[in-house]
């Protein structure tokens, strides 16, 4: 089974339409997983045989909205969804705060993963300062693991990361804040946030947790990446820790 996960921010003038478009789409194609649509884009997490999650894709990306979509991907023996699930929601993932919207207030700097190993191999960013890596996650999620020594906050859900992240602001002034999530979604609508309520040191992690797995693998990683389906979590190899075949 092909397993991927996608977002992409862009405008959506009816997205109810969009989500049934998809739905049918994705059914008659055999895929399992979950699809959210948003007016502010698209957050997918769906598996299937990889000629029919390709040709999905495929079809997509004809939509110039979708043209540039970047998908995270990883292989499993077993089905790791139990159905379908299409929703329309007000955000693509929760976050119930203003200046958050990447198509308002412009995306926040990225660093990309091989960018970010050399720069914890070396123990600071290119202009000399520490890098302190933000995880943006809940507390389930970074039980599985984290980069080392990364700030994690105790939170359940990710509207509370605001008033979790507060006792730590002056902490991280000095430092090169690098915000993470498991492929970017996360981090992305968080660095946003930070950059517009004055923490301007902060830069998110292009493709999240997953995409440094499929670029540089473990280095400066501790355990696993837990993903919200069947297989729990995947290792630096993206191998799942739960692999039942179908």
């Amino acid at each position: 089974m092909l397993n991927i996960a996608a977002y992409h921010f862009v405008s959506i003038d009816r997205p109810a339409e969009l989500a049934q478009g998809l739905h049918a789409r994705a059914e008659a194609a055999g895929l399992r997983g979950t699809i959210l649509v948003a007016g502010e884009g698209i957050n997918l997490f769906l598996a299937g045989e990889d000629a029919a999650l390709n040709g999905f894709l495929d079809a997509l990306r004809e939509d110039r909205r979708f043209a540039d979509l970047i998908v995270k991907s990883s292989h499993s023996r077993g089905q790791p969804f139990g159905r379908l699930k299409t929703k329309v929601k007000p955000e693509i993932i929760s976050f119930r705060r203003e200046n958050a919207s990447p198509l308002a207030d412009g995306r926040a700097p990225i660093v990309d993963p091989q960018t970010l190993a050399r720069w914890l191999d070396q123990g600071f960013d290119d202009a000399g300062k520490p890098v302190v890596m933000l995880d943006t996650r809940n507390r389930e999620e970074f039980g599985y693991g984290t980069f080392t020594g990364a700030v994690t906050l105790p939170i359940d859900n990710f509207t509370d990361l605001p008033a979790a992240l507060e006792p730590h602001r002056d902490a991280l002034r000095d430092a090169t804040v690098v915000s993470f999530c498991t492929g970017g979604i996360r981090c992305e609508k968080a660095a946003v946030w930070m950059q517009s309520d004055g923490m301007h040191n902060v830069l998110q992690l292009d493709g999240g947790i997953l995409g440094y797995f499929e670029q540089v693998g473990g280095r400066h990683y501790d355990g696993r990446c837990f993903v919200f389906d069947g297989r729990v979590a995947l290792d630096p190899q993206l191998q799942p820790l739960v692999d039942d075949a179908a």
